[in-house]
């Protein structure tokens, strides 16, 4: 998880506790208080899992719930008679924390490496895996596709083809934007399968354009991430491209 580098030591100065003194805090404030302390950032798409504790997701679960509840109320919802509404904001509580924002609080599904014994080194393609995020500007849903391409080398690791799929539902599940989400998987690949090349492609609905602003419901997003043999081999980056098309279309 990337250091916080953002705030001077006058700006944020470093309180310390004593564990009966956050014991007796919300659970958003102790966890916030171990990142502040670890100088580590908390974006809403870095994963603080590692400064989570046993039982506090609950509590944090419970804490969105109040203030979701708070913002019905804002918002002039009578969640009291309408029946429609009135466990709107324990839904919406768990949706964030179990489901759409899960890849910020839970660690990293586990994942077996296999060392590549027949020492592959042809190009191979995983895709298109749907994702699932959302927009951290306006928390609005983003459906997509991504296509993974892969050139091992005879030291690369290999992992299950679920795999690929798990670690991206993993890195999704959090608000952020599109470039810094396939940036993110694309770091996390590299580090594990330790190929010469790797290759992303995602092209995905951002309901922020979709449902609000311009409702342009045609408008698509696709970008990639080329690294090693991919961003210095034309014929083979052609090749994963052309290769794409083709499953895109069949």
């Amino acid at each position: 998880m990337p250091r916080n580098r953002s705030a001077s030591p006058e700006a944020s100065p470093r309180i310390f506790r004593s564990e009966e003194e956050l014991a007796a805090l919300p659970a958003s404030e102790r966890i916030r208080y171990r990142l502040v302390q670890a100088e580590r950032r908390y974006h809403a798409n870095d994963n603080i899992s590692a400064f989570v504790r046993d039982g506090e997701l609950g509590e944090l679960k419970a804490e969105v719930q109040a203030r979701m509840q708070a913002v019905l109320e804002a918002l002039v919802i009578d969640t009291v008679s309408d029946h429609n509404t009135n466990e709107t904001a324990k839904r919406v509580a768990k949706m964030y924390i179990e489901e759409v924002f899960r890849g910020r609080y839970v660690p990293i599904p586990a994942v077996t490496e296999f060392p590549n014994i027949s020492r592959l080194n042809e190009l191979m393609i995983v895709g298109p895996i749907t994702v699932r995020s959302a927009c951290s500007h306006h928390m609005c849903p983003i459906f997509g596709k991504v296509w993974i391409g892969i050139l091992p080398n005879e030291h690369s690791n290999l992992i299950g083809l679920s795999k690929y799929a798990r670690i991206a539902d993993w890195i999704m599940s959090r608000p952020q934007i599109q470039e810094e989400a396939v940036t993110m998987l694309a770091n996390e690949l590299q580090e594990r399968v330790r190929p010469d090349g790797l290759a992303l492609v995602m092209e995905a609905d951002h309901f922020c354009m979709h449902w609000r602003g311009v409702k342009d419901t045609e408008s698509a997003m696709v970008n990639s991430v080329m690294r090693g043999a991919f961003l210095k081999d034309a014929n083979l980056r052609r090749e994963f491209l052309s290769l794409l098309s083709r499953k895109s279309t069949s």
